[in-house]
Order: structure tokens, then C-alpha cells, then sequence
């Protein structure tokens, strides 16, 4: 049935040495390759754009005992209804869908595949932009207008990573803290990297668009612009994206060889992907997929005259929040609110984070 939709790579591997990545994945060329064992399955969506940012990810090395990947090649038609199903295929088939988009829109057709799966779905963005606009006109405001303004209550949480205030359009933050969404903006969020894990971890999605990159570390961007996030701090969102046990699909958007210097902004999506896939390697098997190995801490929470359940895993570290108050069955994969030591920390002081606060409103 992929035959139908994508088209194979014409993509070269003979000069490629053993370790390097393009020699240990399964590819599409002549014929598909059997998906029977496959975890991970790249789609490329524009074939001049998504095979430049292979070209870089081949060369990477492959340091993996035991990762089946396979490279199913390019979409066949750029439209969402056509790249739907192709996600949904391979979620349904228990393979990870890792997308390679040329527009931020695409991430669309992400969404709408889970959509089918998942009565609720909780959304990570990471972008320097929230392509939303609250004037019903604004045809700029693609993307999350078929997603926010659904009268299917599908959406059940959306966390917006490295957002910049200059281009955000005034009541966006306003009309976010009404439904109880998250939003860290760029600033706070390079301040301390590693509190961006728990919203990361927290998502069933996640879409990274690369104008949330600096220009001049990742040139080839659909909307370039000075400040943003470094190549760095990117490869550390994308490997926390990887390693989370919750997240369901991962797609890099935006890239555009045509504006592309040297190949630098291939290079930076492919060590992105790289770096996803080294935390997909790394998972540790926590919440979701098990509760066992989970350490449970009571905190007397005095302010709100009830007790608060946190619990660290055993095996990452990791910490989440119990949500102290009964939840339907349709909740349940959201009822250990994802955080972090810093967070326990605070609840021990008898204070709580405004995040975990808005996760307790979710469930108000």
C-alpha cells in the first residue's frame, strides 16, 4: 500500500561507510523493505528539500546495537488529506512516523492521523511563532486554526516551546491562559533547557518548525529571523522529544534548500533527527508504558488544605505529578502530569509552579 503513496529515494549509499547511518537503516528504493521489525519510519515531504536533509543524515554514524529504522522515502502529493493516511498506517502498525516537512502546515496531517487513535491528544510545539490569530480572517493563522477552532473536543492539551513575543499577536497569551495552555517563551526557555523536558514529555506530538532556530545557525528557513534557539539547544529538544515514552510522532517543518547556505540548515535538521533518534534509543520504558519502578513522595500541600503525589522513576530519574482529584477513564494517560525535581522542590516549600497549575485547572 506505501507503494502508492511515496516515492523511493534515488539517494546513493555506495560511498558510505559501515557505521554510517544510510548503511543501517532500511530504505525504499527498488522495493519496500519489510516493516515487519521496523520501530522508526522516515517520510519526507518535498523531495528536493527532505532529500537534502538526507543527504546530511546519512553521513552521521549509527552507533546503535538494536534500532530497526527504516527511510520509506517521499510523500507523493504534498496535500494533508494525502499524508494522513500514510501516518495513520504506520501508527496503527506500532511504527513511529519521523516527518520531514518543507512548511509548518504539514504538521497538520500529524495531528489529524492521531486524531483517529486518540480521542485526546496533547501537542508540543516548538516555533518562534503561534501561527493563531484570534481575527477569524487571518489567513496567516494556518496550521492551529483547524486545531484550536474544532468543535470536536479532540485537543487536550497544547504547549507552545520558544515563542517570541515580538511576533505574537496581542490577547494570544491572554486567550492561551484561558484554556489552560502552556507557553514558555524563548528567553526562559534557553535560561534553563532542561525544564523544558517536562513539557516535552507531557506531549502525544510534537512539531518543530526550524524558524524557531536562529538564521545564521540553521539558514534554509521559510521564515528566517536573528534570535531563536542555537543548533544545540534544538538537538537537546529533539533528543528529549525521543526519549519521552508518551510521544507518538515527531516532525522537523520549514526547511527549504532554495534558501539553503552551504547546506548548514540540512545539516542542523539532520543532527536533529539524529539526535531523536539517539534518544529514541535511550528510552527507559517509563509512564506510559509502566508504572513499575515508580518511587511515590507525599507532599502536605497546606495552601490548597489537600495532599500532592509525586513520583520519581527508578530507571530515568524523571518525575511526574499525580492530579489529586478523580479522572474518567479517557484521562488516564493524562492523569500523571509530567515535571521535574525543581517542581517537588517548590511543593515541598508550599508552592507550586504555574504549569502545574494549569494541569490542575484541566481537569477542574
Amino acid at each position: 500500500m506505501f507503494q502508492n503513496w511515496l516515492h523511493p529515494i534515488e539517494l546513493p549509499t555506495e560511498n558510505l561507510k559501515a557505521h554510517q547511518l544510510g548503511r543501517n537503516i532500511k530504505r525504499f528504493t527498488d522495493e519496500l523493505p519489510n516493516l515487519k521489525e521496523a520501530r522508526i519510519a522516515i517520510i519526507g515531504i518535498g523531495e528536493r528539500d527532505a532529500n537534502a536533509i538526507r543527504e546530511e543524515l546519512y553521513q552521521l554514524s549509527f552507533p546503535y546495537k538494536v534500532l530497526e529504522a527504516a527511510d520509506l522515502g517521499n510523500v507523493r502529493k504534498k496535500d494533508i488529506s494525502f499524508i494522513i493516511p500514510i501516518i495513520r498506517e504506520l501508527l496503527d502498525g506500532q511504527i513511529f512516523p519521523v516527518i520531514i516537512g518543507n512548511h509548518p502546515q504539514q504538521a497538520l496531517a500529524q495531528y489529524k492521523a492521531f486524531q483517529v487513535l486518540q480521542k485526546l491528544v496533547s501537542l508540543a510545539v516548538v516555533d518562534d511563532r503561534i501561527r493563531y490569530s484570534l481575527n477569524q480572517e487571518d489567513e496567516q493563522a494556518y496550521f492551529l486554526r483547524e486545531i484550536l477552532d474544532s468543535k470536536q473536543a479532540s485537543l487536550f492539551h497544547l504547549s507552545f516551546i520558544g515563542c517570541q513575543a515580538h511576533f505574537i499577536e496581542p490577547g494570544i497569551f491572554e486567550y492561551l491562559d484561558g484554556r489552560h495552555f502552556d507557553y514558555l517563551r524563548l528567553g526562559s526557555a534557553k535560561a534553563n533547557t532542561p525544564e523544558l523536558e517536562p513539557l516535552i514529555r507531557d506531549a502525544d506530538l510534537l512539531s518543530l518548525n526550524l524558524s524557531a532556530l536562529k538564521h545564521s545557525e540553521a539558514p534554509g528557513q521559510l521564515d528566517p529571523g536573528p534570535t531563536g534557539f542555537t543548533v544545540e539547544e534544538a538537538c537537546q529538544i529533539a533528543r528529549y522529544a525521543g526519549m519521552s515514552d508518551k510521544l507518538k510522532a515527531f516532525g522537523i517543518y520549514g526547511y527549504q534548500q532554495a534558501n539553503d547556505h552551504k547546506a548548514q540548515g540540512a545539516k542542523a535538521a539532520a543532527l536533529m533527527a539524529w539526535y531523536f533518534l539517539d534518544g529514541f534509543y535511550n528510552r527507559k520504558g517509563d509512564f506510559p508504558v509502566s508504572t513499575d519502578g515508580l518511587v511515590e513522595y507525599i507532599v502536605d500541600f497546606k495552601k490548597l488544605d489537600y495532599q500532592l503525589t509525586f513520583w520519581r522513576s527508578e530507571r530515568s530519574g524523571r518525575w511526574w505529578m499525580q492530579v489529586p482529584v478523580k479522572t474518567r477513564a479517557k484521562y488516564q494517560r493524562h492523569h500523571l502530569v509530567p515535571c521535574s525535581y525543581n517542581d517537588y522542590k517548590m511543593a515541598c516549600q508550599d508552592e507550586l509552579p504555574e504549569r502545574l497549575v494549569k494541569a490542575l485547572a484541566r481537569f477542574a
